[in-house]
């Protein structure tokens, strides 16, 4: 069998060299870091694994905890809702709970939370998930309908504006504003592609119906975020309003691949123009309402995706309410909810299983504990991989 260093190199590959070096640093963090920035590995060995019988539905394939957050949507209301779909395919239902179930365990034995605790959690969100389905309504939560936690963390992410997040990301020059180069997640990049990159989004803007009205490019920079997709090339755009003084926005160009875990579904997949056209397509019918300015285009060949940078977009930080239980409860409680409400709102679409058939499966509790074994064992799996990973990047095996 393959070493993991083996196993990473050959999935990276093709990936900007410079800052694959910065993912394999910060996938050297901790257990969790690594786990986010391999979810490859995670679906190669599912493939192999006998997990019970479940319908097919749209998921997003990487679901772990921290890609539930929030953001602002074409509405302008702030939502809780899954948020990364990089990785979104048609598969059976439980390769996204085995997906997220083990995160939960991973995240809280990192958290150093007792056992039991990570346990009743995991176990929580798949009876939750259970319900909810069987209920066969899709909910959402936004700051009017959410409670606990999350209530308190969509208040406090409706109070930033979009001049806080220019205040932080760019400087003033001659009375005008720029990318801010000496952000830790912002590179400068070569006068020739920025111009390319330039006229691309300007066409963008004036040509698709997605694009911000009367806005014009005023500059542009690498963008580094995330752990699975650093080395991906990303953007970042300075707009400027053509009609209103003063009035900014930033805009984001993501690079999209194939989902990694196309090699291992055996499920005939829509045929997609491109890779940011199956990304855009899925989230859009998998989440209540979809972030502003979300769009795709193809530059110099290459699909990207393309949304608003926002104040908002951000995630629950598990490490500051590891004490507090109730808390925990109500934001994994949330997360089963929305988990569900995603497959249901996107159910009898281009093979998905249709809501019938979900809330069977929901009405059905005999497949909750092969998840849960099979979530607990990988967790342990994860661990030894995460070993092995650290002494392969300590010896410089990735360099």
């Amino acid at each position: 069998m393959r070493s993991v260093t083996e196993r990473l190199k050959q999935y990276n590959t093709g990936l900007l060299p410079e800052m694959l070096q910065i993912k394999y640093k910060l996938m050297a963090e901790n257990v969790f870091r690594f786990y986010r920035g391999t979810c490859h590995l995670f679906y190669e060995d599912l493939a192999k694994a006998d997990l019970p019988q479940a319908p097919k539905s749209w998921i997003c394939g990487d679901l772990h905890l921290e890609n539930f957050g929030s953001y602002r949507a074409d509405n302008r209301l702030v939502h809780f809702d899954l948020n990364d779909f990089d990785e979104a395919i048609l598969a059976p239902c439980t390769w996204e709970l085995a997906r997220i179930t083990c995160s939960i365990l991973i995240a809280f034995r990192q958290l150093k939370l007792e056992e039991k605790i990570a346990t009743n959690m995991a176990q929580l969100f798949l009876k939750t998930y259970a319900n909810t389905l069987s209920k066969g309504k899709a909910l959402y939560i936004e700051t009017k309908t959410a409670t606990g936690i999350v209530k308190t963390f969509l208040k406090r992410a409706a109070g930033k504006k979009r001049k806080r997040l220019l205040h932080k990301r760019t400087n003033i020059k001659k009375n005008d504003l720029t990318i801010m180069l000496e952000h830790p997640r912002h590179v400068g990049i070569d006068e020739e592609l920025k111009r390319r990159l330039t006229d691309h989004i300007q066409d963008w803007i004036n040509k698709s119906s997605d694009g911000p009205y009367n806005y014009e490019v005023c500059d542009a920079a690498f963008r580094l975020a995330g752990t699975g997709s650093v080395g991906l090339k990303r953007y970042a755009f300075l707009l400027k309003s053509k009609r209103l003084a003063g009035k900014y926005m930033l805009v984001e160009m993501k690079q999209a691949r194939a989902s990694c875990l196309t090699p291992y579904v055996n499920v005939q997949q829509p045929e997609w123009a491109h890779e940011a056209e199956r990304i855009v397509a899925i989230q859009q019918r998998m989440q209540n309402i979809p972030p502003a300015l979300l769009s795709h285009t193809v530059f110099e060949d290459e699909p990207y995706l393309i949304q608003e940078m926002q104040p908002v977009k951000d995630s629950i930080n598990f490490g500051l309410i590891k004490d507090r239980y109730r808390d925990i409860y109500q934001v994994v409680y949330d997360m089963a909810v929305l988990t569900a409400s995603a497959q249901l709102r996107s159910s009898g679409r281009q093979g998905s299983a249709i809501a019938d058939e979900l809330i069977t499966f929901g009405n059905d509790d005999s497949w909750q504990e092969g998840v849960l074994t099979y979530a607990t064992r990988y967790a342990e799996k994860m661990e030894q991989y995460y070993k092995d990973y650290r002494k392969a990047w300590k010896q410089k095996a990735f360099k």
